[in-house]
């Protein structure tokens, strides 16, 4: 929701909601993006109470009703309203267990209906496109590269990308060590040709950068990239390699799973590989398995039109 100078000078406060930020960053080890959208969230429904002359250890159901209506008026997708809501849930049972409140108010509260959404994703021939766009002469051309390589042939998140460390790279092997959500471990493989690439950025340019720390890779001030960053160059490359869609680090991942999906990966092979901790998460691709059996289907069942002619 957008602020107004006079709400960001005065942000209401409350005990509960500091010791609950709190325990989710000593107890949780959730990602400084998580707990920023957390606090975002929690501080709205503060600046809201506050409006109606409410707070956290008078709220009702009723405030929170209006809460959400007034959430709803600002027309956020349901995805963010879900996660507010989750955000609300998690606050209160906090405060229930701590014994800071006498009740709930938030128990009857439903989420929207998420609409299913397919992830988007780049075509083969889109992907080769983007990946021979930077100009691997230059030192930061070489290193956007291996990034993009990276992206495509690990799927990484962009915060598992610009988190590694010289040591998560394993040369002998080829297997890339990735701290996901909540920093669990899970190890990757990555192709040849990405491992080489790798392994000659770390070995020959990335000295270049005059590095500052442990990261992989490097700014041009010889410190750690940002997720802005990267956003800003993978956009420009897309532009570059002729793609009109709006892609994002992520949809390197999605284009991962869809890919590995179409070659006949299996569905739990590809969650660990992406980091999921339940095939729930997974199981958005599901729609690629579907459309491969379906031409398998088409292509050797003895009634089906496509093998049918092929027996004429």
């Amino acid at each position: 929701m957008s602020s107004t100078s006079n709400s960001a000078q005065h942000r209401p406060t409350s005990p509960l909601a500091e010791r609950y930020l709190e325990h989710l960053t000593v107890e949780r080890g959730l990602s400084e993006n998580t707990l920023a959208a957390y606090a975002a969230d929690i501080a709205a429904l503060l600046t809201f109470l506050e409006k109606i002359g409410s707070s956290l250890q008078a709220c009702s159901q009723r405030d929170l009703f209006l809460f959400l209506t007034h959430l709803r008026a600002q027309k956020l997708a349901a995805t963010s309203l879900s996660r507010c809501l989750s955000t609300i849930r998690g606050l209160f049972a906090y405060g229930m267990q701590q014994q800071l409140l006498t009740e709930d108010p938030s128990a009857l509260l439903e989420n929207p209906k998420i609409p299913d959404q397919l992830p988007e994703f780049l075509t083969r021939d889109e992907m080769d496109r983007l990946l021979s766009v930077p100009d691997a002469s230059t030192a930061l051309g070489y290193r956007d590269k291996v990034m993009l390589e990276l992206l495509y042939a690990a799927g990484l998140r962009i915060s598992e990308l610009i988190g590694l460390v010289l040591a998560d790279y394993d040369a002998q092997t080829g297997v890339l060590r990735v701290f996901g959500k909540r920093s669990k471990e899970r190890l990757v493989p990555i192709h040849f040709s990405a491992q080489k690439l790798l392994y000659d950025y770390i070995s020959l340019r990335r000295a270049e950068f005059k590095p500052l720390c442990q990261n992989i890779f490097l700014n041009r001030s010889g410190k750690g990239l940002t997720r802005q960053g990267v956003w800003k160059f993978v956009k420009r490359y897309a532009e570059d390699a002729g793609i009109r869609r709006s892609i994002s680090p992520h949809t390197f991942r999605h284009s991962f799973a869809t890919h590995l999906l179409e070659g006949g990966a299996d569905l739990r092979t590809v969650q660990l590989l992406l980091g999921h901790a339940s095939i729930n998460a997974t199981e958005i691709y599901t729609h690629i398995q579907s459309g491969r059996l379906l031409r398998i289907h088409e292509q050797y069942h003895p009634r089906s039109g496509t093998s049918a002619k092929a027996h004429e």
